[in-house]
């Protein structure tokens, strides 16, 4: 494991790559296709550090799993069949592993606990023991039901209507399985539309969900105790990975980077509008479509960047880009705002106060505020030594940075990209990204 990787810059990067599987789409094919009937054929999954925990864990609850090469192969175990786990459940650095399996688990016989890294254990779960307990489900967790290890006794669930305070694709998840899990029917009401690869896997399984949308927000209804059947799921590749390479071209001095097979469901490609909207030249081609998931290959295209101000409905569809964003914004003219995004105080790390304080290290004129970021641009970077936190999206971030920083970087800490990114440091040294060293 490496303790720290020195990049040289600035340097000119350009090429074609391909990125891994998606990971919100891996974390929800594993756990789908584990309460199936049947057995289910999953291509391309995200083999990161987030993925496996969650496929661990499921192993540890009884499910059949073989993996070979690009292939990965479970035998569903239905709604109620999954084994009481014989030890406490490790969901390590995965955010979306905390807030979705005990959803799972509160329908479950038996008793089950979770917990994770030091990480883990300060991001908040009463957001999923409230609408849980609210159908029935009996989960404790400490400081008065806020922060992990969670405790869950299963039980019988009973359907009910749930309007989601923030709009969160997690949370809206664990309700969701919740109900089809559940007595009855049920209703999640999001007040602004997150990533829906939970609304689409389900229906290509074949379970019954309808969305109305209308002025007080997005109603997703689901009927409760619908069996499905497992199925051929294809992972698209995870465009929150691509964004760190598309904004590499945005910057670099250069002729453009291309990223193939790149996932391009509207509710995650908020990146491609914000690059368009800073001026940068962003073309898509060879779109394609499989279980309702789009994806296709985006070229971003080195380009003179403006300042913007983003927040509002845009931010759930951005909300892991946006170290991105700050970034772009460093060398973009005028100053840029970024609000409405408190959600990243809660996400790996308090990412406001992180990114500002490590690119602050590199020259930025970067100010966190209680919701984002104000940046004043354009402003030269210089080498540093910075650290990702543990962070896997602040070490990426960095490491783009050092690529248009002049002289040379250290970042460490910077196995954190294996939680999403395994290879990622491999691939920016591909497109001709000069690491000095790769230490430990």
């Amino acid at each position: 494991m490496s303790e720290k990787v020195v990049i040289q810059g600035p340097g000119p990067l350009a090429g074609t790559i391909s990125i891994p599987g998606d990971k919100s789409i891996t974390h929800r094919a594993l756990i789908f296709s584990a309460i199936a009937e049947g057995e289910s054929r999953l291509l391309n999954i995200l083999p990161s550090e987030d993925c496996l925990s969650t496929l661990r864990i499921l192993q540890n609850l009884g499910v059949e799993i073989e993996r070979a090469g690009d292939e990965t192969r479970l035998l569903g175990r239905g709604f109620y069949g999954l084994d009481e786990p014989k030890d406490v459940l490790d969901v390590g650095n995965s955010g979306t592993a905390l807030r979705v399996l005990p959803a799972v688990l509160a329908a479950q016989a038996g008793v089950s606990v979770i917990t994770g890294d030091s990480s883990i254990r300060k991001r908040p779960v009463d957001r999923i023991i409230e609408p849980i307990a609210l159908m029935g489900g009996k989960l404790w967790a400490r400081e008065g039901g806020r922060l992990p290890p969670l405790t869950i006794v299963g039980g019988q669930l009973k359907g009910t209507e749930y309007r989601l305070p923030v709009a969160s694709a997690q949370v809206k998840t664990a309700v969701i399985l919740a109900g089809i899990l559940a007595e009855g029917e049920s209703t999640v009401i999001e007040p602004v539309r997150s990533r829906d690869h939970t609304e689409i896997m389900l229906n290509y399984l074949g379970a019954a969900i309808s969305i109305e949308e209308q002025a007080e927000g997005r109603r997703i209804i689901v009927q409760g105790r619908q069996q499905f059947s497992g199925r051929e799921i294809v992972v698209p590749g995870d465009f929150s990975s691509a964004a760190f390479f598309l904004a590499a071209g945005a910057l670099s001095g250069a002729s453009e980077i291309t990223v193939q097979n790149s996932g391009l469901n509207p509710t995650r490609t908020g990146f491609i509008e914000v690059l368009e909207r800073m001026g940068a030249g962003v073309k898509i081609a060879d779109q394609a479509e499989f279980g309702g998931e789009r994806s296709g290959s985006v070229t971003a295209l080195k380009s003179t960047l403006r300042s913007l101000e983003i927040g509002g409905d845009i931010i759930p569809r951005i909300i892991d880009e946006l170290p991105l964003v700050a970034l772009l914004a460093t060398q973009a003219d005028g100053q840029t705002v970024v609000k409405d995004a408190a959600e990243l105080r809660v996400k790996e790390t308090d990412r406001i106060s992180l990114v500002a304080r490590e690119l602050k290290k590199m020259g930025a004129r970067i100010t966190g505020t209680p919701d984002g970021f104000l940046i004043d641009g354009p402003t030269p970077l210089f080498g540093a030594d910075v650290d990702s936190h543990g962070d896997h999206r602040l070490a990426m971030m960095l490491a783009v940075a050092a690529t248009v920083a002049t002289g040379e970087t250290t970042i460490n800490n910077p196995d954190a990209v294996d939680v999403s990114f395994p290879g990622f440091f491999k691939c920016l040294q591909s497109l001709g990204a000069e690491l000095v060293s790769i230490a430990g």
